[in-house]
């Protein structure tokens, strides 16, 4: 901290005194907001802006959250285990890393909130509202679009420099999810549990079955508004009613 002052000859000794006995309670109280900011960045970061806020603000015992609407998204690197095998610990490790800013950095861009890395997977979800369930189901959209065109650029770079390429599938599906704190009381996950989750990785599995790097459920097409191409009924596994599944617009 710095102090001027316009008095001619400067801060007087009971001046410097006065703010040498105020700097202690000051410091106190500086540390506390940046201990909170840090405290904030963390859980952003670990968790997502969302549901860090959510921690943040004490929701912190297990069962606490509550039902909401969402767009899931699900993506899933495509050949995993061959390329482990391959490439070896580091590399891999950078091409995950490569992978995740493409789709999950897609994700962050367009609003949505990651929550969890499953492995080379991750999901995220778009919260929405009646009033702006159209709007959100396009900015997934958008997000899905926006990690096709970022897995391109990344190959390119990756071919350029003599690197592996990757693929990876993009699944999404409208539906209602609880998202709170699940896990034991010692260790507890911000997340979303239900059948519409699990329901989005399954959806997420068609794309190599269909040849699509993005699908999307009955219920997603539905809610654009526009117009999708069906790629067919499918059952899925653990869910009692086949589902259509479309194409990306």
């Amino acid at each position: 901290m710095s102090l001027t002052t316009r008095r001619p000859g400067g801060f007087s000794d009971h001046d410097i005194a006065e703010v040498q006995r105020l700097l202690h309670p000051f410091a106190l109280v500086m540390e506390n907001f940046k201990s909170r900011d840090l405290a904030k960045t963390l859980l952003e970061t670990y968790l997502g802006h969302l549901s860090g806020a959510r921690v943040l603000n004490g929701q912190i015992k297990r069962g606490d959250g509550q039902n909401i609407d969402a767009v899931i998204w699900f993506s899933d690197l495509r050949e995993s285990t061959p390329l482990s095998v391959t490439l070896g610990e580091q590399r891999f490790l950078e091409l995950l890393n490569d992978y995740f800013l493409a789709t999950a950095g897609a994700v962050l861009e367009h609003g949505g909130e990651v929550l969890r890395f499953i492995g080379d997977a991750s999901l995220a979800v778009f919260p929405t509202t009646r009033e702006n369930s159209r709007d959100v189901c396009r900015h997934a959209v958008d997000a899905a679009r926006d990690a096709r065109a970022r897995v391109l650029a990344a190959n390119a770079k990756r071919r350029s420099d003599g690197l592996a390429e990757f693929a990876c599938g993009i699944g999404l599906h409208l539906g209602r999810v609880h998202y709170g704190n699940i896990g034991t009381p010692e260790r507890l996950e911000f997340s979303v549990i239900g059948a519409a989750a699990n329901e989005a990785a399954r959806i997420e599995a068609l794309c190599k079955e269909t040849g699509q790097d993005v699908v999307l459920s009955g219920t997603m097409a539905a809610a654009l508004g526009a117009a999708c191409r069906s790629l067919g009924n499918f059952t899925l596994r653990g869910v009692a009613q086949p589902m259509e599944i479309f194409a990306l617009p």
